[in-house]
């Protein structure tokens, strides 16, 4: 059994992209213990795959010179993550349509392909809607991590077979390495600098009053960067590096080798406080209370299917949202809501095993 795992890499400086690369493995092995994986992503491009422009992978597709539908044939099943929140035109017209190009062509090769769970829109422009349209209804399998994404899948004709929570919950909890720490802060790279989501300035003017505040009430905080120090500009070390100048010793810089580093440090925690989805999720899969600090439609529908309220809206800004942090941090319920939201994170991957174990393959 081989596996192609789109758009999601173990290797990735983002510990979210890898955290859907260990779920999408760890999820699919449960139901074929010895397959193989290989994991495609902006990243890790094949050679055989010229998906820099669209037309670069039509023009591929009809000279075959790289041989990409013969690599593509080469797997039994593909399974499209679409970068956990990719599936929509929020990030671009490109960006959508190299991976819904991707996506047809390895229907195209005749290859199964799953849309693995991951968030279903907002789709804004006809042509964006056009080409979810199609990559739906060509895929053997549709999984929505969460009902509004189910919903959207509905109203384009093509309804999910199951929803889900996010791939984080198919990963095995970690071992508790190292020592024990009160309130981990991730900060995030893309919100501390000019972005599409939230106002950067008052962003980061909420984050340093969230320090003030904990270190005013003698809570140690760590900070923990989520996307690691690469050329890409959406890092988190310049915004942890930021911070470290601000405020010196008074925070613990934590710099985590690799995701199951990461996720060990997060479940050896009381709390985590993050924008960045995954590092929450991290937190969450793991039984850690996260407050979510929220800056697009992926976060409210995915927490609140596991029964997870315990967020605040990024774009708000300064000591108010600073100081609603804070008074969730004081709610006595956090840590069995987290174990209680954990498990119906776990629990919800269920009905994926038995859909996938009645896949038709063609030879």
């Amino acid at each position: 059994m081989r596996v192609l795992v789109l758009w999601a890499d173990e290797r990735s400086p983002n510990l979210g992209v890898r955290a859907l690369a260990r779920g999408s493995r760890d999820l699919i092995r449960t139901v074929w213990p010895e397959a193989e994986f290989e994991f495609a992503d902006f990243t890790s491009r094949p050679p055989q795959v010229p998906w820099g422009q669209v037309r670069s992978l039509v023009r591929e597709r009809v000279t075959g010179r790289l041989g990409m539908k013969r690599w593509l044939e080469g797997f039994d099943l593909v399974w499209d993550t679409r970068s956990g929140d990719s599936f929509s035109d929020l990030y671009g017209a490109h960006r959508h349509s190299v991976m819904s190009a991707v996506h047809e062509f390895a229907v195209q090769a005749r290859r199964p392909v799953v849309m693995a769970p991951q968030t279903i829109g907002p789709f804004s422009t006809t042509r964006g809607r056009a080409l979810a349209r199609r990559s739906l209804r060509r895929s053997a399998l549709v999984f929505a991590r969460d009902p509004v994404s189910a919903g959207a899948a509905a109203t384009l004709g093509r309804p999910v077979d199951a929803t889900t929570s996010d791939l984080a919950f198919a990963i095995a909890p970690p071992e508790r390495i190292g020592p024990p720490r009160d309130v981990i802060l991730n900060v995030s790279g893309l919100l501390w600098q000019e972005n599409p989501h939230v106002d950067a300035r008052a962003y980061r003017e909420t984050v340093q009053a969230i320090v003030r505040m904990l270190l005013s009430r003698s809570r140690s905080v760590a900070v923990l960067p989520h996307v690691l120090d690469s050329h890409d500009r959406d890092n988190d070390a310049p915004a942890v590096d930021a911070l470290a100048a601000e405020f010196g010793s008074d925070l613990e810089l934590l710099e985590p080798a690799d995701l199951d580093d990461a996720r060990s440090i997060i479940a050896g925690s009381s709390v985590l406080i993050g924008a960045r989805m995954h590092a929450c999720l991290n937190a969450l899969s793991t039984g850690v209370p996260a407050i979510a600090m929220s800056y697009s439609r992926k976060f409210a529908p995915l927490l609140d299917a596991i029964g997870w309220p315990f967020s605040v809206p990024a774009e708000d800004t300064g000591t108010e949202t600073a100081a609603r942090v804070i008074e969730l941090l004081a709610d006595p319920s956090l840590p069995e809501s987290a174990r209680r939201s954990q498990a119906l994170g776990r629990t919800s991957m269920s009905p994926v095993r038995p859909a996938l174990a009645w896949l038709s393959f063609p030879r």
